[in-house]
């Protein structure tokens, strides 16, 4: 069976079904691609398998595993924002899945915050995959990740003019929100 993709400007054609590929040829193919500085750090432990990847590459590694043939990571099945147990570091994952292929595997891209109004930020895929788009406003509503260049990047759970952001462990839960007691 034939089948025919076409994405970003790009197209993709493939017959049959391969087997996955092996994680560490993802990184092979990843590190041919972004010439990190220091080799790209594999998470075996975990499933599926991570990748860590700079912040400031996020966006070039994105549209290699959404364009290349080999790889072609269609689906965005998740972002995961996280407040770590450091103080002011962050992480993104997201969760790909190649469904023609089978591939999946989590990118996690670690994130600082720098002072208390800057907040941590990384460039948005939401042009590569549509899902992104509310699975980074979920991420900034709840834990204060900015997405650059997402197309509407405004609180999804909460009200517009919540104050903080829930999922941070140093998250203060306000008393009163227009009059109306919150803390339980």
């Amino acid at each position: 069976m034939a089948c025919h993709f076409s994405f970003l400007g790009g197209s993709l054609s493939f017959s049959g079904m391969n087997a996955p590929l092996e994680p560490q040829t993802i990184v092979q193919k990843l590190e041919e691609v972004l010439k990190p500085e220091a080799p790209l750090e594999l998470i075996e432990q975990n499933t599926p398998v991570g990748i860590i990847i700079p912040a400031h590459q996020l966006g070039t590694t994105m549209e290699f595993l959404y364009q290349d043939a080999e790889l072609y990571f269609d689906q965005l099945a998740c972002i995961t924002a996280l407040d770590l147990d450091k103080p002011s570091a962050f992480e993104v994952v997201y969760h790909l899945n190649s469904i023609p292929f089978g591939h999946q595997v989590a990118i996690h891209v670690p994130l600082e915050m720098g002072t208390e109004e800057l907040m941590p930020e990384v460039d948005s895929v939401a042009h590569i995959w549509k899902t992104a788009n509310w699975h980074e406003r979920e991420a900034f509503d709840l834990v204060g990740i900015r997405f650059n260049n997402h197309p509407d990047l405004r609180r999804i759970l909460l009200p517009q003019d919540w104050e903080g952001y829930p999922l941070r462990k140093d998250y203060q839960e306000q008393e009163y929100y227009h009059g109306i007691k919150v803390a339980y």
